[in-house]
């Protein structure tokens, strides 16, 4: 059975445990596809040993009404995902190689790059088989930039779409990439029809690396090359903010604010709900607060920042020792000002959904600093789920920041010193202001919720029969 509408992303909405039992796993793209109707099909991979059990024993992989699992071989998808997209292409996308000493290309990974391209084409041949004539076909991010040309070349019947989460690099750092990979990537991406971004910021760098790399040309929003011409849009994702609302009132969710209460007791609450990524600059974020109570000893015993960072991606070993950065520094910061009855961070490594969502509602100040994140939904989270109101800071740097910026206190997230300051601006507001902040805040979070964001993409396919 073929489907009109596809979606195609590295994890799904389903997780398997080892007792055979599905999860749903939560998030905008969830949401969003949700609402694409029961006729959709979301390709994923399956990411465990428990999730490979299960696509082989559902006949095509199709484990539920809707989702299609595909068994990869280990090695491949090893290959694939941590050597080629969390190493590489997402180091690249947020510009965050140390080029003193990396990346270096050699042998290694010239064989993970053949395994991306595989990863890549077994996508493309699942989505081949499964979409009807004319479909159209939304494939996720950076780790299936391959894979619209790859399907094209397979179905040229299909309308392609390709959306990127995360930033785009400008052209010189871009091309840190090997120049038959960095052509590669783009001709990829150019086998779709639609391109969407978060910001127009990385819509633009993806067009000046298409023109520099590939020649290609780049004119109302369209990129020509090869004889074809592929739409660019920006569609910001933000939330939805009657779900999350609603998420929020849960009973699990509710008995987390008691605890929480206690722990901040009269004091203000500066609260981060980050994942331990090396791209969310979480080491600064203590750091600036430490530079906060040196140098403003007024914020002493009148603060606690508690800091959500939940372990990510530790199979890799710079996220393993960045884990254990975050930890040392959040240990120096109460060393150093911890009094009793008074314990400036208060460090959580395990996730806790529920958790965060009633921290939101609590928060005084929300932190969100990253090196650069192509949107930051944290951002647009706090505002929306704010009781008494919020003070955003917020890194220029994350493509939230086209949206929310007039009403944040805007940092370079490099800029210790300036964010130390901002926290003191951001703390020292008036109830009325900050109320009137939140709400102009929530209004933008919410220009774009999951379903419209979808359909925006939809949109800027060409029209079925075309």
């Amino acid at each position: 059975m073929t489907a009109p509408l596809l979606l195609a992303s590295n994890r799904g909405p389903l997780s398997y445990g080892e007792d055979g039992s599905a999860r749903r796993g939560g998030g905008g793209l969830i949401s969003a596809v949700g609402s694409g109707g029961s006729e959709a099909v979301w390709v994923c991979a399956a990411l465990s040993d428990a999730d490979r059990r299960a696509a082989r024993a559902a006949p095509g992989g199709r484990v539920a009404s809707g989702v299609q699992l595909l068994d990869l071989d280990p090695v491949t998808f090893d290959r694939a995902y941590n050597g080629v997209a969390n190493s590489t292409l997402w180091f690249v996308a947020h510009l965050l190689y140390d080029t003193a000493s990396a990346p270096v290309f050699d042998a290694r990974s010239r064989r993970e790059w053949l395994a991306y391209r595989d990863y890549g084409a077994a996508f493309a041949g699942a989505l081949a088989e499964a979409a009807a004539p004319g479909a159209a076909v939304l494939v996720q991010d950076y780790h299936l930039a391959l894979t619209p040309l790859q399907l094209r070349e397979r179905r040229p019947d299909l309308r392609i779409g390709h959306f990127s989460h995360t930033p785009w690099a400008p052209p010189e750092y871009f091309c840190l990439l090997p120049d038959d990979v960095a052509t590669e990537v783009l001709r990829g991406m150019l086998g779709a029809d639609a391109l969407g971004f978060h910001s127009a910021r990385w819509a633009d760098a993806f067009a000046r690396c298409c023109g520099e790399v590939l020649g290609a040309s780049y004119a109302d929003g369209c990129i020509s090359y090869e004889g074809r011409t592929t739409r660019v849009s920006v569609h910001p994702l933000g939330v939805d903010a009657g779900e999350l609302r609603a998420r929020s009132a849960q009973d699990d969710v509710q008995a987390r604010l008691p605890v929480l209460r206690e722990l901040v007791g009269d004091r203000q609450l500066l609260l981060r709900i980050d994942r331990t990524e090396l791209s969310k600059n979480i080491v600064r974020g203590l750091e600036a607060y430490r530079s906060l109570l040196r140098d403003r000893p007024q914020w002493r015993g009148r603060v606690v920042h508690l800091a959500f960072a939940y372990p990510s991606r530790h199979d890799l070993p710079e996220y393993r020792e960045y884990t254990g950065a975050v930890q040392r520094v959040a240990r120096e910061v109460n060393e150093e000002f911890a009094t009793d009855g008074w314990l400036p961070v208060h460090l959580e490594v395990r996730d806790d959904y529920a958790r965060s969502l009633a921290a939101y509602a609590l928060a005084d100040v929300l932190l969100v600093n990253p090196l650069r994140d192509g949107m930051n939904l944290v951002a647009k989270e706090g505002p929306v789920l704010s009781e008494r109101g919020l003070s955003l800071v917020l890194s220029r740097q994350a493509g939230a920041a086209d949206e929310l910026g007039p009403w944040a206190h805007l940092v370079n997230p490099f800029d210790v010193a300036q964010t130390a300051e901002a926290l003191h601006a951001a703390l020292s507001e008036s109830p009325a202001l900050r109320a009137s902040r939140t709400a102009s805040l929530a209004s933008a979070a919410t220009a774009l919720p999951p379903s419209a964001w979808l359909q925006a993409q939809l949109d800027a396919l060409p029209s079925a029969g075309c």
